[in-house]
């Protein structure tokens, strides 16, 4: 039987891979909400579901269909509000008698999921969170591949994702509201590489700025350099000289994995299943949670050894 929907963030970059994967999935949505109402992507999927600008008018909605009995209640809240008010509305979902499925990251304090397992026992209700990569065809080839050797592995993840001015003045650019870069565009590749190689044993901040960031993780099972960027003039010349505003490579052990296909289903994939009860919870969340807690209050290396920016591997 079909399930009711509503999502959180609806005018974000992200819901529309929400959007697809709750039609593709066979559900309806029936409520939406943001603050901005440029939002006409939801004719293509749902254009009958209620809008809401405000979250008191989109709670006392959701309030008056769980109160009302008749079967028309939310059964899931999709998250995609900004990261900070991810904790809140992951809240919202559980008070509802509804299960969330949250967008990394899942809260910005590792503190708060202790908090949400305890209204998770309270209520009954499940969160889930979106780590598509795990799902990706070449990352599940890669752990069964490191399962069966179990060598140690020498990473270096290369991550350039060219932003506009824009990003600095959005709340992307607010560390506050972000978490900042690592968080925010970090945190997918970061719980990839401990999903397979294992917890965080040394986390180390080379080098920080608002538009990059680099640093060294040792992980149980591998060493990791990574580098992180939003500034296009750090794409490396090749992919500059053929227009491309994003690079995104990762090395292990000098060797090239290609991985950049295989993403235009994943969210559905995620969404079947959390349906089937298969999804990814807290506590999958919590170690890249941590990993990019601890980075966002480390001390740059490079401002202690006043170093210049160290440009790993680019």
């Amino acid at each position: 039987m079909a399930k009711n929907f509503a999502i959180t963030g609806v005018g974000g970059y992200i819901a529309p891979r929400h959007l697809q994967a709750i039609k593709a999935t066979g559900n309806n949505l029936i409520a939406a909400l943001d603050p901005h109402d440029a939002v006409g992507i939801m004719d293509q999927y749902f254009p009958y579901a209620y809008f809401f600008t405000e979250p008191e008018r989109f709670d006392r909605h959701l309030e008056k269909l769980k109160r009302a009995g008749d079967g028309n209640k939310v059964d899931y809240i999709s998250i995609c509000s900004p990261n900070y008010l991810h904790d809140a509305h992951i809240r919202m979902a559980l008070r509802l008698d509804a299960n969330a499925i949250c967008e990394k990251p899942l809260v910005l304090n590792p503190a708060n999921l202790d908090l949400l397992k305890d209204i998770e026992a309270e209520t009954g209700k499940k969160v889930f969170n979106v780590l598509q990569l795990r799902l990706h065809p070449a990352m599940v080839g890669l752990k069964e591949k490191f399962v069966k050797t179990g060598n140690r592995a020498q990473i270096e993840l290369t991550y350039v994702t060219s932003r506009g001015n824009w990003y600095l003045y959005s709340w992307k650019g607010n560390e506050e509201r972000s978490g900042g870069l690592a968080s925010n565009i970090g945190i997918h590749f970061f719980d990839m590489l401990l999903w397979i190689f294992g917890k965080m044993e040394q986390n180390l901040l080379f080098y920080s700025d608002p538009k990059t960031q680099s640093g060294y993780i040792q992980l149980e099972h591998a060493d990791v350099r990574w580098f992180l960027s939003i500034d296009e003039g750090n794409l490396p010349k090749n992919a500059k000289e053929s227009g491309k505003r994003t690079y995104r490579s990762i090395k292990i052990d000098g060797n090239e994995l290609e991985f950049s296909e295989g993403f235009a289903d994943l969210h559905t994939k995620i969404y079947e299943n959390v349906l089937a009860n298969r999804g990814f919870g807290i506590d999958d969340a919590r170690e890249a949670i941590k990993l990019v807690y601890n980075l966002r209050y480390a001390t740059p290396v490079s401002a202690i050894n006043n170093q210049k920016h160290p440009y790993l591997f680019l």
